[in-house]
């Protein structure tokens, strides 16, 4: 019942106007960033960190996961109209629902992939209501010790994040963790790795390394690929109408879509994207005609649509009750959240309640949102379509640069923001992902602080942050994972060492 008056509350919270508004540009520019390819739900959040800055808190925060879950729905449209994903976790939606088009279905599969979306969503947020709460109360017991236990097994865990090369990966948490020691130590005031330059006593400004490795790398990379305008099909309204038989074979895909993805999304990595090949190939398993997979089988369509979408509720879990980001979305999230002087964790639920059940009821309200907005407006986001990127490209990039001096008035900020957009390019083109360098940047300084107040509880014997019951099952599991990642690298090597031999 505790539960039920709190959601209550929420929606209370979520129906004010400014929220309500908040919600609605945040899901409609999600929708946007996902139907345009190339932006990414990433890059357009950090593009629109300096704008927030005078956003009531909560307001700018239920913009921002707006954006984010929004984005998921609109990635279908590029996938099924062009097979073009717009999202990488609309990449298994172009293999059967581009053979929709091409068989006259478009309209169909857009509309179960709006539809599924809708009833994931709801499935997972249902489960974000559910298991978030306890979850933050039981880390309530956390203490410094347990907070260093849970920065580093965090960061060995999203070491990975991207999927990418592992080494790779570690180098830019490294690095990450490096940029964040520069400015003046939170502990003891002292000045550390400013190379004499005072302006750098506090350290980088997260929304500007967030934006120039996010959002001016992604412009840069974007506008080094074609911009030659699509050619699309029309799409009208009354195109939208699945057909009898479509809706009973798209319902019980929708469900199991949006399960499968609600635990898929509680582990680290790119959940959406795993999310949607685990339930593509369950439909494939379960279904009466495997065959017809690949070459328009509406099953293609709505479970991993379906799924993509659930999974992105569930990654919530862990950066609303334990502060941990667990994919490059929400890593980005959780710097909305320190940006606007709120930290997500276990403190959260019980210190600011408002904040956290305005938000999980703004993602009800958003998925109304989104399938009201997706279905009639299809035909205005195919046009979109046709926009040039080296038109579009440039006008972002204007407005990032904007913002960014917007922050603090400073020509400091325009500099580091082009330096770390032109770093941001040219990982991408080496095959270095910056989502771990974030990575480092926000869990480096907890981890640090941990440590320290740590060992001043244990008197400076690091070997009791093992000996507490709740720190050292922690630490246990982080080396139960490097365990895991060595011996599967020895496994993968031996193996392609053989083959190299045959």
């Amino acid at each position: 019942m505790e539960t039920l008056s709190l959601l209550l509350q929420g929606f209370t919270i979520s129906i004010i106007p400014a929220n309500l508004l908040a919600c609605t540009i945040g899901v409609l520019i999600g929708t946007l960033v996902g139907v345009l390819p190339g932006i990414g739900t990433v890059s357009t959040i950090a593009l629109l960190l300096p704008f927030s800055y005078s956003m009531d808190s909560t307001a700018a925060l239920i913009m921002f996961a707006g954006i984010y879950y929004g984005s998921k729905f609109g990635g279908s449209t590029t996938s099924i109209l062009l097979n073009v994903p717009g999202e990488a976790a609309s990449v298994v939606t172009c293999l059967d629902g581009y053979p929709m088009a091409q068989l006259g279905r478009a309209g169909a599969a857009l509309a179960v992939s709006a539809i599924g979306s809708f009833v994931a969503s709801t499935i997972g947020v249902i489960g974000l209501t559910l298991f978030a709460p306890p979850l933050a109360q039981a880390a309530l017991a956390f203490g410094p010790p347990e907070y260093f236990a849970l920065a580093l097994v965090g960061l060995i865990i999203l070491t990975n994040l991207t999927g990418t090369s592992t080494l790779k990966s570690a180098m830019m948490v490294v690095v990450g963790i490096m940029l964040g020691t520069i400015g003046l130590d939170s502990l003891s005031g002292i000045s550390r790795f400013t190379l004499g330059f005072d302006e750098m006593d506090r350290g980088f400004e997260l929304s500007i390394l967030a934006m120039g490795m996010f959002g001016i790398g992604e412009i840069l990379t974007v506008m080094t690929k074609t911009t030659t305008p699509p050619s699309l099909p029309t799409i009208r309204f009354r195109d939208l109408y699945p057909t009898r038989e479509e809706w009973r074979r798209s319902v019980p895909p929708m469900f199991r879509g949006g399960i499968v993805g609600f635990l898929v999304g509680l582990l680290p990595g790119p959940a959406a994207t795993i999310a949607s090949f685990v339930s593509y190939s369950l439909e494939k398993r379960c279904s009466k005609n495997p065959a017809e997979f690949g070459h328009g089988a509406i099953e293609g369509v709505a479970g991993p649509e379906s799924a993509n979408n659930s999974a992105i509720s569930a990654t919530m879990i862990p950066l609303l009750s334990l502060g941990l980001p667990f994919c490059g979305a929400t890593a980005i999230l959780l710097s909305g959240f320190m940006i606007h002087g709120i930290t997500p964790g276990p403190a959260l639920i019980t210190q600011q309640p408002d904040l956290f059940w305005g938000l999980i009821t703004s993602m009800y309200i958003g998925s109304v949102l989104l399938l009201i907005i997706n279905l009639p407006l299809i035909g205005i986001f195919v046009q979109l379509l046709k926009t040039p990127l080296n038109i579009l490209m440039p006008l972002i990039a204007l407005l990032t640069l904007t913002g960014a001096y917007s922050i603090n008035n400073s020509m400091s900020d325009l500099v580091w923001i082009v330096i770390f957009g032109v770093v941001g390019f040219f990982l991408r083109r080496t095959g270095f992902e910056p989502g771990p360098l974030l990575i480092g940047v926000i869990l480096g300084p907890g981890l640090e602080q941990g440590l320290v107040r740590g060992l001043i509880i244990c008197d400076g014997n690091i070997w009791s942050l093992f000996t507490r019951p709740l720190a050292g099952s922690i630490l246990a599991v982080g080396v139960l994972v490097i365990l895991y990642n060595t011996t599967n690298w020895f496994i993968k090597d031996n193996k392609r060492r053989k083959e190299e031999h045959c």
